[in-house]
């Protein structure tokens, strides 16, 4: 865009005339139920005219919803707001009071701007209709060429009707859509990532407290959002401007989040829209009891606490989702745990309870997989001695003998909880089949394991699998599960009879008889040290396999 006279201009600062050109940004692709007057002026047609901004260049992106050909002096008081107003002026020549009063009374009825068509009426841009527009902040424009109104109107006439009909079909297609994902039982991460794909920007679903509880988008576009995201999304609340576009969730009465389209470059009219059918979906989807159940806080906490222990993605890569998800990271020492024989909610619970911050979630893909907590402490605080605290409330509070509270070693850097979480996962395992047999501490690190932890490790090897099956064929043959129960027992807590006796609830001398049985078909003898561990370490190669 340039000025008259072939100046660099640019029309949001000046107020001098500027020439429109092909140059300009063009319109959207995304469907719009409106066009700009900047649009408008950028079509074909309209630059076969030579337009020329003479006044309010700052106010070009005003939304035209109509286009209105009139000559008469008063065309204001028939006018609803958002009209392009095309006039040739031959009613306004000669009487500069009249052409100030046309423009205050375009003005007055909020027309999106004015196009004043150059000829016998005014060869060239009235100054007085100039100035008024300037003062008024309202778009004149001045066409230099003769050009048919009729081209124009229908132009932009056809469009708008385009663009409204565009904007239904949108509609309906985003909500066809989403039902369709929520009658076929979809999570909510599809329902997400369905909406970012309209929107072509990345979405962000939060409670009320602004923790991120779900995003989809692109990957790079998302983590630049959750970067800071505590504050942008504070200072974005307001405006829509941006394209920061909100929509909340609740029902019955209730709000209990919002979903925002972040940075949406259409329009804003089709941003809500398409923030209003996400909403209404999420909604539907949350009464309908999607993920089984699951809430949305703990999909995202389990989301998150999965990619760090696959180690896919890099532990710094996913520093934004944990900081947008609540999680202290700044200067804090990290508790890597796995709970085995604890519910989510309920830990969740007792960590609220103790004052304690920190994600739960379930792990392994079935319940018995185990739940990590990933606890945040303040750099003063006693991690061993808040993770002891917090394991014997759990077992007081369980009442279950089976609960085990599996932990790494603290770690002062983001970097290093992956694998953290994943020795704590180690170790959770390699005791999980055996802890009412052995006599373990309150929280079980990789020291307490030993021999299990080894044999864990080595669960894959074509050597150690052999050599299991080897050792136990005379009990695995036969399928005897009660008796390999046993001799699991009666290894694990040390050749104790009397202590094996009582966890299977018969007399010694029942004992006795199955472990006569055991060593005759095994072909060993239990007394003999070497032979015993020998059967030992085949037995936890064995359960180690089976997981």
């Amino acid at each position: 865009m340039t000025t008259a006279s072939g100046r660099p201009l640019t029309p949001r600062r000046s107020p001098e005339p500027t020439t429109w050109s092909a140059a300009e940004p063009a319109a959207r692709s995304s469907p719009e139920p409106a066009l700009s007057v900047r649009q408008v002026l950028a079509l074909e047609r309209v630059l076969a005219g030579e337009p020329e901004v003479v006044a309010g260049a700052g106010q070009l992106d005003r939304l035209v919803r109509w286009v209105h050909v009139a000559e008469a002096a008063d065309v204001g008081v028939m006018l609803n707001g958002g009209e392009m107003v095309l006039t040739t002026g031959v009613l306004l020549a000669g009487d500069e009071e009249k052409q100030a009063e046309y423009i205050r009374s375009l003005h007055r009825a909020e027309a999106a701007a004015v196009v004043l068509g150059l000829g016998r009426a005014f060869p060239r841009p009235p100054d007085v209709m100039r100035r008024a527009a300037e003062r008024c902040g309202l778009p004149l424009v001045v066409l230099h060429r003769p050009f048919p109104f009729t081209e124009l109107t229908e132009e932009v006439q056809s469009r708008l009707v385009r663009r409204k009909f565009a904007s239904v079909s949108l509609s309906e297609s985003v909500r066809t859509a989403l039902t369709a994902l929520i009658t076929a039982g979809a999570p909510l991460q599809a329902l997400l990532d369905e909406i970012a794909q309209h929107s072509a920007c990345p979405v962000v679903v939060t409670n009320l407290a602004h923790r991120v509880l779900a995003t989809a988008g692109e990957r790079s576009a998302v983590d630049d959002v959750l970067r800071d995201w505590e504050r942008i999304a504070r200072q974005a609340g307001g405006s829509e401007g941006d394209g920061w576009i909100r929509a909340e969730l609740g029902g019955r009465g209730e709000r209990w989040g919002r979903i925002v389209l972040c940075g949406y470059r259409g329009d804003a009219a089709t941003g809500r829209l398409l923030a209003d059918r996400a909403a209404e979906a999420l909604v539907l989807h949350r009464m309908l009891g999607g993920n089984a159940g699951c809430s949305w806080e703990e999909q995202s906490a389990q989301g998150l606490l999965t990619d760090l222990l696959s180690g896919v993605v890099p532990a710094r890569q996913l520093l934004p989702r944990a900081r947008a998800a609540g999680l202290p990271v700044n200067r804090r020492t990290f508790v890597p745990l796995v709970v085995q024989g604890g519910e989510p909610a309920g830990l969740d619970r007792l960590l609220r309870l103790l004052g304690l911050r920190g994600l739960v979630a379930e792990i392994g893909g079935q319940p018995d997989g185990g739940t990590a907590v990933l606890l945040s402490l303040a750099r003063d605080q006693d991690a061993d001695a808040l993770t002891e605290h917090f394991a014997a409330r759990l077992r007081t509070e369980s009442h279950r003998a089976r609960t085990v509270v599996a932990a790494a070693d603290a770690r002062t850097v983001w970097d290093d909880v992956p694998a953290g979480l994943r020795e704590a996962r180690h170790v959770a395992d390699a005791v999980a089949d055996s802890a009412p047999a052995l006599d373990l501490p309150a929280v079980v690190r990789l020291k307490d394991v030993h021999l299990r932890g080894l044999i864990r490790l080595l669960r894959d090897d074509p050597h150690v699998q052999s050599f299991a099956e080897r050792e136990l064929n005379g009990l695995l043959c036969r399928t005897d599960r009660e008796l390999l129960a046993v001799l699991r027992t009666y290894l694990a807590t040390g050749r104790n009879k009397s202590r094996t006796a009582q966890l299977h609830h018969v007399s010694r001398p029942a004992l006795y008889r199955r472990l006569e049985a055991i060593q005759g078909r095994l072909g060993v003898d239990l007394d003999d040290f070497e032979q015993a561990a020998s059967v030992h370490i085949a037995l936890l190669a064995h359960d180690a396999q089976q997981q």
